[in-house]
């Protein structure tokens, strides 16, 4: 009998973290600017649905990104909560010195993300360096960061393929990682920049970098949806027993902006937060997450970008349970008798 049949009796994590991706990964390639008002609307109605880490914004110029030119703004505004950790991400050495500011006026972020790519071509496309030059920058910024005291998430963009180059060695994508480790990044994410991984690639990425010095308390499962896999590539890195996954409300967002001629048509998106986090709590997997307030939360992510999104448990509902039922369009749950 096959490990996949015997899934049923998999001792897998009885808890798992969401990272929440919608307010920075999520809204950077919309096409209209999402107020401040109701950025700040969200984030705070996920801190009261129980979401714990989340992207908050980018500390990218307003010139390249004018979705983030609100950014210090959104981060003053958002809520404190004991057990919450915020993350910004920056791309050059400004960005850092408008986190570190930030936090010295008691506003900042707890972490903050960069990224290198593992394929080099890939690499030039995104931010015009080869692997070398990029490293010496993000060296800088990781100590700055570190001295400042921020955590720092390092991802390894491309790491099941590249849009330009095709296939990425595992190998590859590891030892970038290790580099990041080195320099002094706790937390390392292997992206799926362009939606690329199935499962049985990733059970075979997961198998080696769990064999070379990588945790499951270390590694962030994030995965893109381009091709409608990204919950079962998330499922593939829960059964190894990874406890931290990043998605974003109604799949919005991870888009990438190089090699990849059908990306206009709308083929893009993270995991979908409601369906991962609907999936989990079924199995038995705590997410920590109000159900209730999570569907709330998708429902006004639609209003406030004017369209359906691609959430199938928003729409769904709940799976009824002992005489529970669900009202699609009040949004609500209610206990028959």
């Amino acid at each position: 009998m096959s490990d996949l049949r015997k899934l049923h009796e998999m001792v897998l994590p009885k808890r798992v973290v969401m990272g929440e991706c919608w307010a920075r990964d999520g809204l950077q390639n919309e096409g209209n600017v999402v107020a401040t008002d109701l950025k700040v609307e969200m984030i705070t109605g996920m801190v009261e649905a129980g979401i714990t880490k989340m992207e908050a914004t980018s500390f990218a110029h307003a010139r390249y990104l004018p979705q983030f030119a609100d950014a210090e703004e959104v981060l003053r505004r958002i809520p404190r909560k004991k057990g919450v950790e915020y993350r910004g991400i920056c791309t050059n050495m400004k960005g850092i010195q408008r986190a570190i500011d930030s936090k010295e006026e008691g506003y900042g972020v707890d972490e903050i993300a960069m990224v290198i790519s593992a394929s080099e071509a890939h690499n030039r496309a995104n931010v015009n360096m080869g692997h070398d030059e990029n490293k010496r920058v993000l060296e800088q910024m990781t100590r700055a960061s570190l001295d400042a005291g921020h955590a720092v998430f390092g991802w390894v963009l491309t790491s099941f393929g590249c849009p330009i180059n095709g296939d990425v060695p595992v190998q590859q994508a590891a030892e970038m990682g290790q580099w990041w480790k080195d320099i002094g990044a706790t937390i390392i994410g292997f992206g799926d920049t362009t939606g690329s991984a199935n499962p049985r690639q990733v059970s075979a990425f997961y198998e080696y970098v769990l064999a070379h010095g990588f945790t499951t308390d270390e590694v962030v499962v994030h995965f893109h949806d381009t091709r409608g896999w990204g919950v079962a590539n998330s499922m593939i890195g829960l059964t190894y027993g990874f406890r931290h996954f990043d998605t974003s409300l109604g799949a919005i967002g991870g888009q990438p902006k190089t090699g990849a001629a059908d990306y206009h048509h709308g083929y893009s998106g993270n995991t979908c937060t409601e369906d991962l986090v609907g999936m989990f709590e079924e199995m038995g997997v705590s997410t920590g997450i109000d159900i209730d307030k999570l569907i709330a939360l998708g429902h006004r992510a639609e209003q406030i970008l004017g369209r359906q999104l691609r959430s199938s448990f928003i729409n769904a509902g709940r799976v009824p349970h002992q005489g529970i039922v669900y009202d699609k369009e009040k949004g609500i749950v209610a206990v028959k008798g």
